[in-house]
């Protein structure tokens, strides 16, 4: 590799050691990353990615210990920059939609082909959401069963709105005030009016009712 390059750390949760070896070594394979760290649960994971931080997760669902889809929330907290892709067999829409709502950016199957897992990584590195058709199916279908709710008397401004969006791509207040062109105080007030229209109290809370009633 050149050294020049900075290569994306990519880390791994999975509990099957045969598929984790190989997961890394196709990682490993790949200029651009490399694996920063694989490990066979997630209560591991959060205990050493602090030491070992890592660009992009790809996180099993079905592991030992604490699921895949109730780690996210955990990882984002901890790691707000950290873009999660959910690594599964399983399609079930209860966990999808969890995953998705707690902070993961993607949703691919273990079924999927090296060279689209690597594509996954890579659009999830450069800001996208990659998920694979099977997936974006059933989270078309899931949102389409459920209906958008009233969430308060007093209803969202289009502006927090728009920055509930930015947040739910895990924007910073500043990455966010930046893009919606305000100041940082501004996106405080946003976000502290958002939080009581929504009777909420944190940035996770916020995005995860927003999304269930459909407004991002």
């Amino acid at each position: 590799m050149n050294d020049s390059v900075q290569s994306t750390r990519v880390a791994v949760v999975e509990d099957d050691p045969q598929i984790r070896a190989v997961v890394r070594q196709m990682i490993d394979a790949e200029e651009e990353f490399h694996c920063a760290g694989a490990y066979e649960s997630a209560e591991h994971a959060l205990r050493a990615i602090g030491g070992h931080p890592a660009d992009v997760l790809l996180l099993d669902i079905h592991l030992p210990g604490m699921h895949g889809n109730e780690a996210v929330l955990l990882f984002r907290e901890r790691h707000p920059d950290l873009r999660i892709i959910m690594f599964t067999v399983f399609e079930d829409d209860r966990r999808v939609f969890t995953s998705i709502c707690n902070g993961a950016v993607g949703y691919v199957l273990k079924k999927t082909p090296p060279p689209k897992l690597i594509d996954a990584l890579r659009d999830a590195r450069d800001g996208g959401a990659p998920i694979s058709p099977e997936i974006a199916r059933r989270v078309i279908e899931l949102f389409r069963r459920r209906l958008p709710r009233k969430l308060a008397a007093d209803p969202l401004t289009p502006a927090e709105i728009r920055l509930l969006g930015y947040l739910s791509e895990g924007c910073s207040y500043q990455r966010a005030a930046e893009r919606m062109n305000v100041s940082i105080n501004t996106i405080r007030d946003y976000v502290r009016s958002t939080y009581e229209k929504l009777h909420v109290h944190s940035k996770s809370a916020a995005v995860s009712k927003a999304l269930r009633a459909g407004l991002i």
